[in-house]
């Protein structure tokens, strides 16, 4: 079995599991496709090869994990279509100057840090969790509706607002695993 030189010729992550390029992905076609990537290409079916050939299943294992990470988490694929039109949306240093959504990100903040002060802080936080999932939703959505109308300027600045909320949830999980060790 010889390793396919095309995977490494196309350096789009829709392409590598033909997918159509853009915001909406089929979820269970990308796994399946995914799982027989993998399947196909694992470095395993090739231990008895030469280190060329060891080498190169490394390296392509380690692309088709990259391709999907990036294409099944909402907020990487919103960073990764930006970067196919040249802009780079995955700089932590691009801040939104969206002062209501500045507010919005403090008193989020002040929440998670008050919880401790709840009556039943497992409670706030599903509530605070419901509320955060249900932004970030409304966030992709808008990024869906500016990315095919081309505003990208506009669509920046969305990824720049998914980015909080992606964090956010992370540091609402983490605070929910401390709560439940208590």
């Amino acid at each position: 079995m010889v390793l396919s030189a095309t995977l490494f010729e196309s350096s789009n992550f829709f392409a590598l599991f033909s997918l159509p390029s853009g915001w909406q992905i089929d979820r269970s076609l990308l796994d399946a496709r995914y799982r027989k990537l993998q399947q196909e290409f694992h470095p395993d079916r090739f231990a008895s090869k030469g280190d060329v050939e060891k080498r190169l299943a490394l390296q392509t294992t380690s692309l088709i994990n990259q391709a999907y990470d990036t294409l099944k988490s909402p907020l990487k694929r919103a960073q990764y279509l930006l970067q196919l039109q040249d802009l780079d949306a995955a700089q932590e240093s691009h801040i939104t100057s969206d002062g209501q959504f500045l507010m919005k990100q403090i008193e989020f903040r002040e929440a998670l840090g008050d919880l401790n002060e709840s009556a039943d802080p497992m409670t706030a936080l599903d509530t605070m969790r419901s509320n955060v999932q249900s932004q970030y939703l409304q966030l992709q959505n808008d990024f869906e509706v500016q990315y095919l109308a081309a505003n990208y300027n506009d669509a920046l600045d969305t990824v720049a607002k998914m980015q909080f909320f992606s964090k956010l949830l992370d540091e609402i999980d983490q605070r929910e695993e401390e709560l439940e060790d208590f």
